[in-house]
């Protein structure tokens, strides 16, 4: 599983956004208290990046109370969570919003066996056939070259996504969006775009909210990405939070693994849900726990 960081080393520069950029988020001003999901919905493999999603056929997070990420293991919400993040194979948290984290661009460690003997198609390659790896979590990169790969891998990780209605998220995060970035020149920002909007679309299709996962290099395309709010590590550490905030506001959830960049965000960006977490997000318990808000 991804746990730490995943912003790229293109998205360090500071992208000057407008306030203007509110706009590229349609759904971004939509009530979560006024907006239920779709009584029925299309199913995963059928819905697409052209799958219409109006703006009140998800609930958005709230921007009040606290924010924690749980992605190695669910255990009790902090006094005062109103929003978590949590895996796919977990359950949601009673009494809070719930994102259901999904990788959609490598493969878990776990699942390389399916991926290599089920769908080998699917993993992108080097010159010399190798799965291209990502080596700071031996993730092979998935292909997001192709039209019928992308319309392929959704297939796949579409049925992930309805699980993730089914257990009843209300949200999704995908993560990876920046496999570009590590996939030695193979794949580009347009690729991972069109991806992450087949996402988007069936996200929106079970009824679930649809999250930018870091990228900051992306954030003048969020349109194009379908996404209603931004999940983002260290915004604070490489000063981008701002940036985040020029297209979706306060629905920017940030997760710091560093005690001066947390402080420094806590102190600039009160409107915003920060949370300080150890950087392989252990359990309570564990002698490396860490788990504080502003």
């Amino acid at each position: 599983m991804s746990l730490a960081a995943r912003s790229t080393n293109t998205g360090r520069a500071r992208w000057l956004l407008a306030a203007s950029m509110m706009m590229l988020v349609g759904c971004a001003a939509t009530d979560t208290s006024t907006n239920a999901p779709p009584a029925a919905s299309p199913s995963a493999s059928a819905a697409t990046a052209s799958d219409p999603s109006p703006s009140g056929s998800v609930r958005l997070p709230p921007t009040t109370g606290e924010f924690d990420c749980q992605l190695s293991g669910s255990y009790p919400l902090p006094a005062g969570v109103t929003v978590v993040s949590r895996d796919r194979a977990d359950r949601p948290a009673k009494g809070a919003y719930s994102i259901c984290y999904v990788n959609g661009f490598q493969t878990q460690p776990e699942q390389k066996r399916f991926w290599r003997d089920e769908h080998p198609g699917l993993l992108l390659r080097d010159a010399d056939r190798q799965p291209v790896v990502d080596g700071d979590w031996d993730e092979w990169l998935l292909d997001t070259r192709t039209e019928a790969n992308r319309e392929a891998i959704a297939g796949l990780v579409g049925q992930w996504i309805e699980g993730c209605a089914r257990s009843g998220f209300d949200a999704l995060e995908i993560d990876n969006l920046d496999s570009y970035a590590r996939s030695q020149g193979l794949l580009s920002r347009a690729d991972n775009v069109a991806m992450m909007a087949r996402f988007s679309a069936i996200a929106h299709a079970h009824g679930l909210a649809s999250a930018q996962k870091n990228s900051t290099e992306l954030l003048p395309r969020a349109r194009e990405l379908g996404t209603d709010f931004a999940i983002a590590e260290e915004c604070n550490q490489y000063a981008e939070c701002a940036d985040y905030t020029a297209v979706y506001g306060d629905r920017v959830y940030v997760i710091e693994y560093r005690d001066r960049p947390f402080a420094a965000g806590c102190r600039d960006h009160p409107g915003l849900m920060i949370v300080r977490r150890d950087r392989q997000l252990t359990l309570p318990g564990d002698d490396d726990y860490v788990n504080r808000r502003c």
